[in-house]
């Protein structure tokens, strides 16, 4: 195992899920984390009990669909820790209905959450990655974005399939050494994700989804130390992790 101390990491959507299990998990293994979120009480939380188990932590409250936000959850990270190795773009909503439910807020909240709360970790990092001369982008997108589309699913599928486009764009500009990306895809994992779905029916078949074959986050963690981990002139471009049930 390689190892992560000295790398400094800021994660989006840090206060539940896939996000906190990130943090905590490279904290454990010796990187200092910026946990950002909307919920300042969670990430403080979470934060407190990095530090208490002998961990380097701090958090910022972001709102993803604000680039001003982001630019300030970098330069908080860079202003305490005198750089920012990785940003972890993990914030993402799923409120998914049939396009025939006509929930056009729900798709806007997708786009602009999933999509674009990617784009503004894009702005905010890329140039201090490329003042520094190195940096490590990570995005968690999902299987949506890998294959054909489930009913329902049809906008959330199109932010993930945008967001795995954006970023395989961003590997090909950054062939010159300085910023590495890579795409983490989770299938089932067991987190809150549903209960930003409106439909209760979809809402309760996806809870059950999960429930019964669903993973845990840190499964999804530790794909995103093992890409972080790996030396400066090794890249994971790609990385899926599925339940080994699930179609």
């Amino acid at each position: 195992m390689l190892s992560l101390h000295g790398k400094i990491v800021a994660i989006t959507g840090a206060s539940g899920g896939i996000g906190e299990a990130t943090a905590r998990l490279l904290a454990q293994r010796g990187a200092a984390v910026v946990l950002a979120a909307r919920r300042s009480d969670r990430i403080d939380a979470i934060a407190h009990d990095i530090r208490e188990a002998g961990g380097r932590a701090a958090t910022c409250v972001v709102d993803v669909t604000e680039a001003e936000d982001l630019r300030r959850l970098v330069s908080t990270t860079v202003d305490r820790y005198g750089r920012i190795d990785v940003l972890v773009n993990n914030a993402g909503i799923a409120p998914i209905s049939p396009l025939a439910d006509l929930d056009t807020e729900g798709w806007s909240a997708m786009i602009d959450v999933n999509l674009g709360g990617m784009l503004n970790g894009i702005a905010a990092a890329l140039p201090v990655f490329r003042a520094q001369g190195s940096g490590h982008l990570v995005t968690i997108v999902s299987v949506a974005g890998l294959a054909s589309v489930s009913p329902s699913m049809a906008v959330y599928a199109a932010t993930k399939n945008a967001v795995r486009t954006v970023h395989e764009g961003l590997r090909r500009e950054s062939t010159d050494g300085v910023v590495r990306t890579t795409a983490v895809s989770p299938g089932y994992i067991r987190t809150d994700l549903a209960d930003s779905m409106a439909d209760p029916h979809l809402r309760a078949q996806t809870r059950k989804n999960m429930d019964a074959v669903g993973i845990s986050p840190a499964a999804v963690a530790r794909a995103v130390a093992f890409a972080i981990e790996q030396p400066g002139d090794v890249e994971i471009g790609e990385i899926n992790v599925r339940p080994t049930v699930q179609a």
